[in-house]
């Protein structure tokens, strides 16, 4: 097995035998008729008085006693109901179906909102699900899922905030914590209680899609900036609390490793994302388990989903591959058995299904490999949640997979919701609703988009600006709040045209000038004499491989499901190197913005005519947070989480590679006035 890169900490909590029915009938907290014939559908809203309580319904009792009693009195159904995850979409029409399969979790996907898409209709919506939930025989509280991946990006009005690479900037992990936080609060202020995030991937390929999800390409830095776990989770024995959400590590393990596929690009698959590590043992574990040594053992993190991609560990790379939704080893033995996890085992979307053989070769696959909850959307006749919980409990009927692992699933999933304590107080509790998109988280964005900016190079110390000095503004990115915000932002692919709550740079720019600001995207308009130039250029917005340099050329869209958009490249467009060269001719100075998730080619001669150059990343909301550095409201302290190619051909570059010559190596970054500092 690969080696422990991390020393061990003792292992938490739980699943040790803390209390039993046995002990609770025997210390009299019960009678034994109430047990043997209550029905078990009381709720916290309804429950008996507490001396005719059921176990599992007592919070003066251990959470292994709870999860002990609970489980006994569970139906092979009830049981697999709990490890089924349904998308909203599914039961929105229909929230009884919760009651007839006894779900364990609904989740949204990207996009998948309530109408309106207010915080108000999101609790609303979520506490529709539980009172469905609550009805079934035994009353267990549904747990919801989104993908709170830079905020709660779904909701519209909350607080959006730089992505990952650009957290990995700022090399402030007590930011990060803070942003998380921020992040809980508001999504369990409108109902959701888990969050798919953070993903701590090591992201070795810039050409990869799902680049700034990573917060950057060493271990070392993304163990650092894992106190994201702690700032959505809070402490342990902190979960109940109305500001903080159940964490997932994400996505295990390896999905940044993967090797690029030259013969996928420009056919429409994906060429990196999805894909296999063809690595050593000694090289995952270092690479790839790394992260998730500390995101278990230290920040206790409670929950974990697989990666869609496969390890093959074959000596030539050309063996075997894996796929981690059915990678046995890995899920149980390393990852529930080395590093001793103990919370939950998510599957990614319709993960399983990736799997070879039938359906029912696939459910018993991944089940025995460790998964323990799945995410099976769509409700069709042959697909999604009733062929999931109808071909699970088949399989424990013929005996392919044993109860036992369906009762260390079902416990993993129960400890969970008694921990976020959602027997006691299933329904939303909306103390923090009108702080979603509050003044003062958005403070705290600013401050994360300035402290994420990084500046690659200051000629003739042209930055910071002067608040006084005429300002020629230009590029596809100055004005353009969803292309700052990126991907997972009100949508799954994110959106050029989606609009939030914020301030474009362009915004910044006007607030922060007292001089005349001019304003043209593409350079068209007259540069007046003596005027600073900022072209502000980059990405527009993707998600997962969608981003593949050479991936597919269309686009899901939740209106119109194929959407066509230009193959990705880590190329500026035609449009912005004109702006680029057209403003650095004409202009007294010029400054160059780069808006995207992975650094951008930028040639020798387009490099020749930058006077400072700056990576801003996918700030979000807040462009005012980086024109604060633009400005010298603040200094430029940003350093590089990636290292920054010459040209996209030295794709994979990575600092500690033998003839590492990048344009800008990682951990770079300049003072405001030009001295770097590593």
């Amino acid at each position: 097995m690969p080696s422990n890169p991390c020393p061990r900490s003792p292992r938490r909590r739980r699943r040790a035998a803390l209390g039993s029915l046995a002990a609770v009938l025997a210390a009299g907290l019960v009678p034994l008729a109430t047990v043997a014939t209550a029905p078990g559908a009381a709720t916290a809203a309804s429950a008996p008085q507490a001396d005719r309580r059921l176990p599992y319904q007592d919070p003066r009792l251990s959470t292994a006693a709870r999860v002990d009693d609970l489980l006994g009195r569970m139906t092979l159904a009830e049981k697999v109901g709990q490890m089924t995850q349904a998308e909203r979409a599914d039961i929105d029409a229909d929230p009884a179906q919760i009651t007839e399969y006894g779900l364990g979790s609904v989740l949204s996907g990207g996009g998948s909102v309530p109408d309106p898409n207010t915080p108000e209709a999101w609790a609303d919506m979520v506490d529709r699900y539980q009172r469905a939930a609550l009805d079934t025989r035994l009353g267990i509280p549904l747990i919801y899922g989104v993908d709170s991946v830079h905020g709660h990006g779904n909701l519209q009005g909350a607080t959006v905030f730089p992505h990952n690479i650009g957290l990995g900037a700022t090399r402030d992990p007590r930011l990060v914590e803070r942003i998380a936080h921020i992040t809980a609060e508001e999504t369990r202020a409108t109902g959701p209680q888990w969050a798919f995030a953070p993903c701590v991937c090591v992201a070795r390929d810039d050409r990869w899609g799902r680049t700034y999800e990573s917060f950057g390409e060493t271990p070392e830095l993304v163990i650092r900036m894992e106190t994201a776990i702690d700032g959505l989770q809070g402490r342990p024995g902190q979960l109940d609390r109305p500001d903080r959400v159940l964490a997932t590590a994400k996505h295990f393990a390896g999905d940044g490793l993967t090797s690029y596929d030259e013969s996928k690009a420009g056919t429409g698959a994906y060429p990196i994302d999805q894909g296999v590590d063809q690595v050593s043992r000694e090289e995952y574990a270092d690479l790839a388990l790394a992260p998730y040594w500390p995101a278990v053992q230290e920040h206790h993190v409670g929950s974990v989903m697989p990666s869609f991609s496969s390890v093959d560990w074959t000596e030539d790379g050309l063996g075997n591959p894996v796929k981690m939704h059915g990678n046995h080893e890995l899920i149980t033995d390393v990852l529930k058995g080395e590093m001793g996890f103990d919370g939950i085992v998510v599957s990614d979307w319709q993960g399983l299904r990736q799997l070879p053989g039938t359906y029912a070769d696939q459910v018993e696959t991944s089940v025995n490999a460790g998964v323990d909850m799945f995410m099976e959307p769509y409700s069709g006749s042959s697909t999604g949640y009733p062929q999931f919980t109808e071909t699970l409990t088949q399989l424990v009927q013929d005996g392919r997979v044993s109860h036992a692992r369906i009762d260390d699933a079902v416990s993993r999933i129960l400890t969970a919701k008694f921990e976020l304590g959602l027997f006691e107080h299933p329904m939303t509790d909306r103390r923090f609703i009108d702080q979603v998109g509050s003044t003062a988280h958005h403070r705290v964005a600013r401050r994360a988009a300035a402290e994420s900016q990084v500046l690659l190079r200051n000629e003739h110390r042209t930055l910071p600006l002067r608040s006084s000095q005429d300002v020629y503004v230009a590029g596809s990115n100055a004005d353009n709040i969803g292309n700052q915000a990126g991907g997972w932002t009100l949508t799954w692919q994110g959106g050029s045209t989606n609009v939030i709550p914020g301030t474009t740079i362009l915004d910044g720019i006007e607030s922060a000038a007292s001089g005349d600001v001019t304003f043209s995207e593409d350079a068209s308009e007259p540069v007046p004499a003596g005027a600073a130039g900022v072209v502000v250029v980059g990405e527009t917005p993707y998600a997962e491989g969608f981003g593949d340099v050479g991936g597919p050329q269309w686009a899901y869209d939740p209106g119109d499901h194929g959407v066509a958009r230009p193959a990705k490249t880590m190329q500026l467009s035609e449009a912005d190197t004109r702006a680029v060269e057209t403003v650095c001719a004409e202009a007294a100075s010029c400054t160059v913005l780069v808006v995207s998730g992975r650094p951008m080619e930028i040639s020798p001669d387009l490099l020749g005519q930058i006077d400072a150059l700056v990576a801003s990343w996918l700030p979000g909301s807040e462009g005012s947070g980086v024109v604060d550095v633009l400005f010298g409201r603040q200094p430029f302290t940003g350093r590089l989480p990636v290292t920054w190619p010459r040209t996209v051909e030295q794709e994979p570059i990575n600092v500690g590679d033998a003839d590492y010559d990048p344009l800008y190596p990682y951990g770079f970054g300049l003072r405001t006035h030009g001295h770097a500092h590593r």
